[in-house]
């Protein structure tokens, strides 16, 4: 009997302990996102270059100047991959 009434009372501390603790929970936490603020202007978009950057339609020789961005890159994407199967090629037959 005196057994069952200690159990209880362990029972009973084990129980209050536990309601008192405050469940374990996962979070992200981050801070907030800082601003750019070198000039002291709040309203200024953070690039201040931003409206004038992409003016496609005044850029001065954009038939030849997007042709040749255009071909850059698809030879690079072109040449890339080439070049990886070609070098793998090489150092497994020289292995």
């Amino acid at each position: 009997m005196a057994s069952i009434s200690g159990i209880r009372s362990c029972a009973r501390v084990l129980v209050s302990s536990a309601s008192i603790s405050k469940p374990a929970t996962r979070e992200l936490h981050a801070t907030a996102a800082k601003q750019m603020g070198g000039h002291g202007h709040s309203s200024d978009p953070y690039y201040l270059h931003a409206k004038h950057m992409y003016n496609l339609d005044r850029m001065k020789y954009q038939k030849l100047t997007m042709s040749l961005s255009v071909l850059a890159v698809f030879s690079i994407g072109v040449a890339v991959p080439v070049y990886a199967v070609i070098f793998q090629q090489k150092k497994t037959a020289s292995g």
